[in-house]
């Protein structure tokens, strides 16, 4: 039977994909900093594995990885990175320390994950790592400028690691969504022209089919929504000029 462990499992994307692959048979791990929302979801979910883990402790996800996959003759089938944050308004308005922990969070929890994996899939036919990238690693956003950057830097390990680990049998690739309906979106104060303009239109949901897809297929970037997905082309034919300019627009005041 496939196993799946997803960090940032109690909410969102992560508690939506976590319900569709468990429905669909596949043996859940569950990850997150909020233990009690965590421990609720394991129990929706039949008890399903979980563990309380903030993704910037490096010797913490090890350990994690080895009780997860110590259950399971030392394989991991997909790791899905989702755990995030997201901090809107003013670059200088937030405060430096807010923007180091969003990197922390976004950037090095993907890094300590993808890195305490390795073996266990190395050792798993078929595995797969999904990162949980955006639409705003196309161009940079104003308003989310510390958000945007450590998706550029997302999309950046997952390019690079789906050239490097094909020898080892381990696909790579990552989601890229516009703005989706989580707790994470609805919670911020300051809502940026960008996001007004092209609007909150995703649900978890949708993204948890698209993990699906992305489980089942082997893309680098899978876009999500027609939408984002037609401006994802533009933005690979188009010099970046044009692509400043768009987002010059969508930005405007």
């Amino acid at each position: 039977m496939d196993n799946i462990l997803i960090s940032g499992a109690a909410s969102g994307i992560g508690a939506a994909t976590a319900r569709l692959f468990h429905a669909r048979g596949w043996r859940v791990g569950l990850l997150d900093l909020d233990g009690s929302a965590l421990t609720s979801l394991a129990d929706e979910l039949g008890g399903a594995w979980h563990a309380e883990l903030d993704v910037v402790d490096a010797l913490a996800v090890k350990s994690v990885l080895a009780d997860f996959c110590g259950l399971h003759g030392g394989r991991l089938r997909l790791l899905f990175n989702a755990a995030g944050v997201l901090r809107t308004g003013a670059f200088e308005g937030i405060e430096l320390e807010q923007h180091a922990r969003l990197v922390q969070i976004n950037v090095l929890g993907v890094l300590n994950l993808c890195h305490g994996a390795f073996p266990y899939l190395q050792a798993t036919p078929g595995a797969q790592v999904i990162n949980m990238g955006s639409a705003s690693a196309l161009y940079g956003v104003p308003r989310l400028a510390s958000y945007s950057a450590s998706k550029f830097a997302v999309r950046g390990l997952t390019e690079a690691l789906e050239l490097e680990w094909r020898e080892h049998g381990i696909r790579v690739g990552d989601l890229m969504p516009p703005f989706v309906n989580t707790p994470m979106v609805s919670s911020q104060a300051e809502r940026p022209p960008v996001m007004r303009r092209l609007g909150v239109r995703l649900q978890p949901e949708q993204i948890a089919e698209t993990a699906w897809k992305q489980a089942h297929g082997d893309a680098v970037h899978r876009t999500v929504g027609l939408q984002f997905g037609l401006l994802y082309l533009l933005g690979q034919i188009t010099p970046g000029w044009i692509n400043r300019l768009l987002m010059g627009w969508l930005s405007r005041p």
